[in-house]
């Protein structure tokens, strides 16, 4: 783990109680002790060094105490690179991800690797190939579950970014919603296609383009994204289709693939 995310902020002197799943987490599946020092990411974002002070058994509460950097990494449960060692870019760049709903495992996969390629906002699309049992399966208690997968996710990854996962919205409303959170000339929009329409190269795309953003990928489902949807993103949405000459790819590897792939190309040609 290379961080705990706290949903609040520690009281006045420095103190934070740790209880219930967190508390058996900590206990149970890390096994801290006294002394013992982990990464705390509050819920403003910045990034602080802890100890735990002290392991309450009884009352199953773990006691942690702010403290400075001094002799952390000795003592700290994480093995190799610390949180506050890994250097992103994610201060300079907001990315989103316009994921068509595919059946609730792949989707949670989908979730888990874009939280940990540092995605600020994933948003469901409900698309004309999407199956019935995927959409059904959002509630309320699905999406308690996919923000607990972003925690872990986060947590697992050291990422900064505070992930949102979005009810699960049409097409025409991401795009809106896209169009009103962004300013012409600072956003960026790809959709990615299985076939080449001799859309000009990624590369191509990023090296000219300046002040950038925000920077959103659509990935498709199972069954792909209609030809009416590309469209309705092209002329909407002014997104570019994007065609990687690889073989087809399954949904969730193609969500892995080419968020990597527009991050990459983004700090070569931009940053």
């Amino acid at each position: 783990m290379r961080q705990f995310i706290l949903e609040k902020q520690p009281s006045s002197d420095g103190l934070v109680h740790i209880i219930g799943k967190d508390y058996r987490y900590l206990r149970q599946v890390l096994r801290v002790k006294n002394g013992d020092m982990l990464s705390l990411r509050l819920p403003d974002g910045s990034l602080k060094n802890s100890t735990v002070a002290f392991v309450d058994e009884n009352a199953k509460k773990i006691t942690l105490q702010l403290c400075a950097d001094s002799g952390f990494e000795d003592k700290s449960i994480t093995r190799g690179v610390q949180a506050n060692q890994i250097q992103t870019l994610f201060d300079k760049n907001e990315y989103w991800l316009f994921q068509f709903i595919p059946r609730p495992q792949k989707f949670e996969q989908i979730v888990r690797q874009a939280t940990e390629c540092g995605i600020t906002n994933i948003v469901p699309i409900i698309g004309e190939y999407c199956e019935k049992i995927s959409l059904t399966s959002f509630s309320e208690n699905k999406l308690s579950r996919l923000e607990k997968i972003i925690k872990e996710a986060r947590q697992q990854s050291g990422s900064p970014v505070q992930t949102k996962i979005f009810e699960p919205m049409s097409l025409k409303q991401a795009i809106d919603l896209w169009n009103k959170e962004t300013l012409e000339g600072t956003n960026l929009g790809f959709v990615l296609s299985e076939r080449d329409e001799n859309s000009p190269k990624l590369s191509q795309i990023v090296s000219s383009s300046s002040g950038l953003k925000k920077i959103c990928i659509a990935i498709g489902n199972e069954g792909g994204i209609s030809p009416a949807e590309v469209e309705l993103l092209k002329t909407k949405g002014l997104f570019y289709p994007l065609h990687f000459s690889v073989n087809i790819l399954r949904c969730e590897t193609a969500a892995l693939y080419g968020i990597a792939a527009i991050q990459s190309t983004i700090q070569d040609f931009v940053l």
